[in-house]
C-alpha cells in the first residue's frame, strides 16, 4: 500500500510557519517542495534554501506557484494567508489531499472536504522577500481530523505528524479533533491581531500600555463568550483552558497581575496581520469577521468595531499608530469595556 508520507510533500506559502514546517522535514530527510508566489522569495529560495535564524539552511527545491502543478498524489500544506486561498482552490483537484495549517477562518475552505487541518501555536516571522525566517515564541503544532476521517486518513495524518515531530522544532500532538484547537487558537488571534496590527506595536504592548490591556481583555472575554454562546467546543492551547482565562478575565485585579508573567514572552514578537496592513489586505475577514458572523444577533461590539478600524487603517493607507486604539475605544457603545 502506497503511503503519502513517502511521496514529496508540498508547502504552499513560504512565511513563517511554511518555512518552518518545510525546514523541520528537509532536515529530517522528507522530499520536500515549497510553493511561492513572490518571485523574489521563489529566487532566493533557489539559491539558498529555507533558512530558520540560528540554526542554519536546508535545501529545499522552490517552484513559483504559477508554474506549480498539484500532485496526483501526496500531501499538500495550506500555508498560505487565507486571503490567498481561492488562486490555490482553483488549481486543485477535489481528491487532493490538502492539509491547511493556517490561521483563521476562510468559508470556502470550511466547504471543502479535507481530512484534517493543523493549528500552529509557535510563532514564527518570515522575512517578506526572503526564505529566512526566526522562532519568536515557542509553542506547540496540534494535528488531526476535522470531521469523522476514515482508518486510511487517520493513518496519513497521524505519519505526516511523527514526521514533523522529528525535527524537535516544536512539540507535536496528534489530536482526534482539531477543531476546538483551531477555535481557541482564533479567540486568541482575533483578539491579539487587530490590535496590535492597527497600533504597530509588538505583542507584548498589549499587556503593557493601559489602554492596549484594556481592549485586549475585553477582546478576549468577548471572544470567549461568542464561541461559548455559538456551542463551539474549546481546547487548552499554552499554560490554560478558555475556561480558566474567563474566570481569570472576570476576576477582579488578576488579569493585570497575570499580565506581568506573560509581558516578558511577548515583547518582540508580532502578529501575523502586522505586515499586511501596509500593503492593504489582511485576514481580518477570516478573523473578527468569522466571529462576526458566527455571533449573529449575539452583541459583539469590540469585534465589529475592530474589524471597522482595520478596514478603515487599511483602506484609507493609514499609518499603524497607537492613536487607532483611542479612535476605537471612543467609538463604541457605553459602557462596553466596563
Amino acid at each position: 500500500m502506497s503511503h503519502l508520507i513517502d511521496q514529496p510533500i508540498h508547502i504552499l506559502g513560504a512565511g513563517g510557519i511554511g518555512a518552518v514546517l518545510a525546514w523541520g522535514l528537509a532536515r529530517e530527510g522528507y522530499s520536500v517542495i515549497l510553493v511561492e508566489t513572490h518571485p523574489q522569495k521563489v529566487a532566493e529560495g533557489q539559491k539558498q534554501g529555507v533558512t530558520i535564524d540560528g540554526l542554519g539552511s536546508q535545501p529545499v527545491p522552490f517552484v513559483a506557484f504559477e508554474e506549480w502543478t498539484p500532485p496526483e498524489e501526496g500531501f499538500i500544506l495550506l500555508c498560505t494567508k487565507t486571503y490567498d486561498n481561492p488562486a490555490v482552490f482553483a488549481s486543485l483537484p477535489d481528491d487532493a489531499f490538502l492539509v491547511p495549517v493556517q490561521n483563521g477562518y476562510d468559508p470556502e475552505l470550511e466547504k471543502r472536504n479535507h481530512a484534517g487541518e493543523g493549528i500552529a501555536s509557535f510563532v514564527s516571522e518570515c522575512e517578506r522577500d526572503r526564505p529566512i525566517t526566526r522562532i519568536t515564541r515557542p509553542g506547540s503544532l496540534h494535528l488531526g481530523g476535522r470531521r469523522p476521517i476514515t482508518a486510511a486518513e487517520r493513518e496519513d495524518l497521524k505519519s505526516l505528524a511523527e514526521a514533523l515531530a522529528k525535527s524537535q522544532l516544536f512539540p507535536v500532538e496528534f489530536v482526534a479533533d482539531v477543531r476546538p484547537y483551531k477555535a481557541t487558537k482564533l479567540m486568541y488571534n482575533a483578539a491579539i491581531s487587530p490590535l496590535a496590527a492597527a497600533a504597530g506595536v509588538d505583542n507584548g504592548e498589549l499587556l503593557t500600555d493601559s489602554l492596549a490591556k484594556q481592549l485586549f481583555f475585553g477582546m478576549l472575554r468577548e471572544n470567549y463568550a461568542i464561541l461559548r454562546h455559538a456551542g463551539i467546543p474549546l481546547a487548552r492551547i499554552g499554560p490554560f483552558h478558555p475556561d480558566t482565562v474567563s474566570i481569570i478575565l472576570r476576576t477582579p485585579g488578576l488579569p493585570h497581575f497575570m499580565a506581568m508573567f506573560f509581558r516578558p514572552s511577548l515583547r518582540g514578537t508580532y502578529c501575523s496581520m502586522a505586515p499586511d496592513i501596509p500593503v492593504g489586505r489582511t485576514e481580518i475577514e477570516a478573523y473578527n469577521g468569522h466571529l462576526i458572523r458566527l455571533a449573529g444577533d449575539f452583541p459583539c461590539p469590540l469585534n465589529r468595531a475592530a474589524f471597522d478600524l482595520v478596514e478603515k487603517v487599511t483602506r484609507e493607507k493609514l499609518k499603524p499608530q497607537r492613536e487607532h486604539l483611542q479612535y476605537l475605544a471612543d467609538h463604541l457603545p457605553a459602557g462596553v469595556l466596563n
